[in-house]
């Protein structure tokens, strides 16, 4: 069983402000926050990604955090593995997980894990990276096993034992330029990349930074109507774990 090994922390331990993490907590919470609703005790499994799972903090919630770096624990926070969860069975009502479970190997150990530490009837929230076709050298970096398509990600959570309540690709706005970029870089990747610790995300001048964050909310307002969206480089996704 492994998380990538030479994989450290999430490139937001270093920049919190960068315009996909600020986007990807409005289209998270547009998108999940609902099947948040009532839900008391909490884990959010890969914390270092904070900054997206921050509209989990309501002030009612008892909200545990678990990251295989301690840079990325909070106050409340555990260092492990998502692959062996250090908790009991049925200790909470609802697991989070953004953008984890491409980190793991096998994907449905992970899984049986959210599974397992999961009450019956609790809510299961999720976030992958979409699209074979795109891996890059950038997965090889973050220490990737997989991309998604939506229907994968349903197939392997229902597998675990879960109903899926909601899944939707996001990032559609701006999914052309994920398009030219990845291809940018297939075309000057390096062939022996390895896993880092901290991977540099793509710079971008403040005017395009604004402009991303500006034609996100397209997205955000669409998933707030409660209508999924076609096409995306990420895919989210809220399930239900089976009684």
């Amino acid at each position: 069983m492994t998380d990538a090994e030479g994989h450290g922390g999430s490139p937001s331990i270093e920049q919190p402000d960068y315009w996909w993490y600020l986007a990807r907590t409005d289209l998270l919470h547009a998108a999940l926050s609902e099947y948040a609703q009532g839900r008391t005790t909490v884990l959010d499994i890969g914390s270092a990604d904070g900054p997206s799972a921050g509209w989990l903090h309501d002030g009612t919630r008892h909200l545990a955090s678990l990251d295989i770096d301690p840079r990325g624990l909070g106050a409340n926070g555990v260092c492990g593995s998502a692959l062996s969860l250090p908790f009991a069975d049925a200790s909470f009502d609802m697991v989070s997980a953004f953008d984890v479970i491409e980190h793991c190997d096998p994907e449905a150990d992970a899984l049986d894990e959210v599974a397992r530490v999961l009450q019956p009837g609790g809510a299961f929230l999720m976030a992958v990276p979409a699209y074979q076709w795109a891996w890059t050298d950038f997965d090889v970096a973050n220490g990737h096993f997989r991309r998604y398509t939506k229907r994968r990600a349903v197939a392997a959570v229902e597998r675990a034992g879960f109903r899926v309540d909601r899944a939707t690709y996001a990032f559609t706005s701006v999914f052309p330029g994920f398009v030219v970029e990845r291809a940018a870089r297939r075309l000057k990747e390096r062939k022996h990349t390895t896993a880092v610790d901290v991977v540099e995300v793509p710079q971008v001048s403040a005017p395009l930074h604004h402009a991303l964050l500006g034609a996100t909310k397209v997205d955000e307002a669409v998933l707030r109507r409660g209508l999924n969206l076609p096409f995306g480089s990420s895919v989210f996704l809220a399930a239900t774990k089976r009684s």
